[in-house]
């Protein structure tokens, strides 16, 4: 039987990871079009942090408490269209934030099945994957051959996009960390470079940026005819990063393009494709019980991160 009231992670102000309480919620209800699911794991996300901190908080207004969590992964509470009950499946909560509950209502265009052989876990490190996927197949057309540029190479996004640019039959050069060089290898990049200690990084056809910081240094790396897709923007100076993409999204040759990613159903199931091809696996770095969400927090603003910090319901 689903108890009436859950756990959940919530803040009642802005500040450093040291907000986030466990507190108790009632379950939600799922309204029509929705699927209750039982969440095992959810990973931490950038967009979610940079919420917490007040660093968008001309946006996000000043209404509290707030929740976090973006994506999950968990078992259906009932069966319900295409899913039955005890099903492990994955998604997003779309733009509100969540996740991190022992229970969510999720649209179920926002879920697909877990591809078999991945636990709750592993699986938690995957979803923000569906942004790589965006990025190199729909935004750039990356094609056989070409050289990719993937800055923040071994972060959720980007250790993804590494793989799936090598999948897709790139030149991948990883932009990291010099502690996560060696992992940036063996997600199977052909360079892996301190982002500290560059040197000359050469001219690229697509460059995904998962960073944000110094958007025009980074375009300037673009061979003619290049395509820079930027999934993150600067956060200390958001007005000179935004308009700088706003200023070079419409031209036709070495463009600055970004998005918003909002994935449903068929690209969950695209990237349950790439894994069960094998081209994709998740990398975790640690795993916090939901009691210890500000810890998950911190270890992922620390830096060095090596693929996904997740929090997990068991």
């Amino acid at each position: 039987m689903t108890p009436t009231t859950m756990r959940l992670a919530t803040f009642d102000r802005y500040g450093p990871p040291e907000v986030l309480t466990v507190t108790t919620a009632p379950v939600p209800r799922p309204q029509p079009g929705e699927v209750l699911v039982r969440v095992r794991a959810v990973s931490v996300n950038g967009g979610e942090a940079a919420v917490r901190s007040g660093r968008l908080r001309l946006l996000t207004g000043r209404r509290f408490p707030r929740r976090v969590g973006v994506d999950l992964v968990g078992e259906v509470v009932s069966a319900t269209g295409r899913f039955a009950a005890g099903d492990l499946v994955w998604g997003l909560v779309g733009r509100r934030l969540g996740s991190a509950a022992e229970y969510v209502a999720v649209r179920a265009d926002r879920l697909d099945h877990v591809p078999a052989g991945l636990d709750a876990v592993r699986a938690a490190a995957l979803p923000s994957g569906t942004t790589a996927i965006t990025a190199l197949r729909d935004k750039a057309a990356l094609a056989p051959g070409e050289r990719l540029l993937v800055r923040g190479a071994t972060g959720g996004v980007g250790h993804v996009a590494v793989q799936l640019g090598k999948a897709m039959g790139a030149h991948v050069t990883a932009l990291a960390g010099a502690s996560t060089l060696d992992l940036a290898r063996e997600l199977g990049a052909d360079r892996a470079v301190d982002y500290r200690a560059p040197g000359e990084l050469g001219r690229f056809d697509v460059v995904l940026d998962a960073v944000g910081t110094d958007l025009p240094a980074f375009r300037r790396l673009l061979a003619p005819g290049g395509r820079m897709v930027a999934i993150a923007f600067d956060l200390d100076h958001p007005v000179r990063s935004l308009g700088h993409i706003a200023l070079h999204a419409p031209r036709r040759d070495r463009w600055v393009r970004g998005f918003s990613g909002n994935p449903t159903t068929p690209l969950f199931a695209e990237l349950g494709r790439w894994v069960a091809a094998g081209a994709v696996e998740p990398r975790v770095d640690r795993v916090f019980p939901l009691a210890e969400v500000a810890a998950a927090h911190r270890a992922f603003e620390q830096g060095g991160v090596r693929g996904k910090i997740i929090v997990e319901l068991p």
